[in-house]
This record gives structure tokens, sequence and C-alpha cells, in this order.
């Protein structure tokens, strides 16, 4: 599956060495991603019936030699909720009609899985409250307090 000189450097896409492009400077090599294709589930008529087009992708990202230590861990943690528990990402794409398109799909949505994992949140900058902000905090639980106080019983 190879692609023109200008899509070989797009994120999601496989390059000329057959790596996929994670981002920038950043691929996985296509042998270690494991590749099954079964037949779409719902209606569809015989095509749909005889065809294996829908397309699972599975890449074990926390054992890949690609990443480094550091890597693995914001992996990890980013991924926790879709990684199986011995670490491998699974990624199925079965909205074409085409195992083709539905491969070139997978490796996409892996790519992207993979490069939005790697970002690591901008820190937080400490800001103090505006003066008008801290007014108006006040006010509103002057307020509340006296709706509060206006339903307790009177006391003689």
């Amino acid at each position: 599956m190879s692609t023109s000189r200008g899509a070989a450097t797009r994120p999601g896409t496989v390059d000329d060495a057959g790596r996929l492009v994670i981002r920038p400077g950043l691929s996985v090599p296509l042998e270690e991603i494991e590749f099954r294709a079964d037949p779409s589930g719902g209606p569809g008529g015989q095509h749909a019936n005889k065809t294996s087009t829908r397309v699972e992708v599975r890449y074990a990202v926390l054992r890949s030699p690609v990443f480094g230590p550091r890597h693995r861990a914001l992996l990890a943690e980013a991924l926790a909720t879709r990684l199986t528990a011995d670490g491998v990402l699974r990624v199925v794409s079965a909205r074409e009609r085409s195992q083709l398109q539905n491969r070139r799909a997978a490796l996409a949505r892996l790519a992207e899985l993979i490069a939005r994992g790697l970002e690591r949140p901008a820190p937080r900058t400490a800001t103090r409250p505006t003066k008008a902000s801290q007014e108006k905090r006040i006010e509103a639980k002057k307020k509340r307090s006296a709706i509060k106080a206006g339903r307790r019983s009177p006391v003689e």
C-alpha cells in the first residue's frame, strides 16, 4: 500500500519504507501491527455476506521497541481505557465497503490515537481571581445566605 510522495509524510499514512507515520519523525513498522479481516455485520446482501471487509488492527503499544519508557508511560496513561490487559491497542473499521479502505481508516485512527496519547498537556498557569470576580462571589454568597436565613423559624 504505497502512497504518493506528498502523502508519505502525513500522519496516518504508510511511507515508502512500509512504516505507519504517527507524526513527523515517528513511525511504526507495519510488521509490528497485526491485521485481521472479518465479514462486516448487518444488512448488505451477497457482497457483505461473502467478503471480509471489516478490518481489525491490533498493535502492542507497550511492548513496541519504537517507544522508550517515558513514551510508554504516557501512552499507558492516555490510552488506559482502550488497552487490553496485555497492553494491546485495538482499532476496528467497518464503515467502508472495501477492505483496503477500512484498512486505511483503521491505520489512520491508530496513528491518531497514538499521536494524541503522546501529547503532553500544557502546564496550567496559576492566575489570581480579579477583584470584580471576588466581589461577585461574595455578593452571591450573601444573597444565598439571606435566602436560607429567611427559611429559618424565628427564635424567641
